[in-house]
């Protein structure tokens, strides 16, 4: 049995978010998923706003699970992993479904990961888990805070094993969290999910 065991079947959602660093990061994390999975997973990597995202294609070939880009009221699908578009945050509403907004810069990003986490958080409640990966500025922190409140789990990388470490302790240093993991053990515990 691995540690992990016990949050089979808590979690509905997992919510990632990622900036300078963080496309390695998910490289060892989103391949790990198992194609059975039931898991909804959605992603926010800060990228430039101005220029297509290539995730989808970076990401496709490497995932057992569908992987796309978040299209504005399309059904959350489980067994997906959607990416925020280029210059648009990502939030979840009711439906579930993707919703997409160009509403003002949050920590200087859009999409933001904190946008994202706290409709994950209104939305799914205690069946979401917040994930904060490697990255150049605060995004995330409050969001996983309000992931906190709700009853969802925060789980955020070790910032000593972090490409950049601003992210991940500024997500410690807002509060309470679950786990604070090596990348290996966040694979691990989503496999397990």
């Amino acid at each position: 049995m691995n540690r992990y065991e016990s949050l089979e079947g808590r979690i509905d959602a997992v919510v990632i978010g990622a900036s300078a660093g963080g496309i390695e990061a998910l490289t060892q994390l989103l391949p790990q998923l198992p194609a059975s999975s039931k898991l909804t997973v959605l992603v926010v990597l800060h990228v430039p706003r101005d220029r297509p995202s290539l995730l989808v294609d970076i990401f496709r070939p490497r995932c057992r699970l569908h992987v796309a880009e978040s299209q504005d009221k399309d059904p959350i699908q489980p067994g997906t992993v959607y990416f925020a578009p280029p210059d648009y945050h990502l939030m979840v509403d009711i439906g579930p479904q993707i919703a997409l907004s160009a509403d003002e810069l949050v920590n200087f990003s859009r999409p933001s990961i904190d946008v994202l986490f706290e409709s994950a958080a209104d939305l799914y409640q205690r069946r979401v888990l917040g994930i904060v990966l490697s990255g150049g500025n605060h995004d995330g922190a409050a969001g996983l805070q309000a992931i906190v409140r709700a009853g969802g789990l925060a789980v955020v990388q070790s910032p000593d094993q972090a490409a950049v470490d601003i992210m991940p302790r500024a997500a410690i240093a807002a509060g309470s969290v679950d786990y604070v993991l090596p990348l290996d053990q966040i694979a691990e515990l989503l496999a397990a999910l």
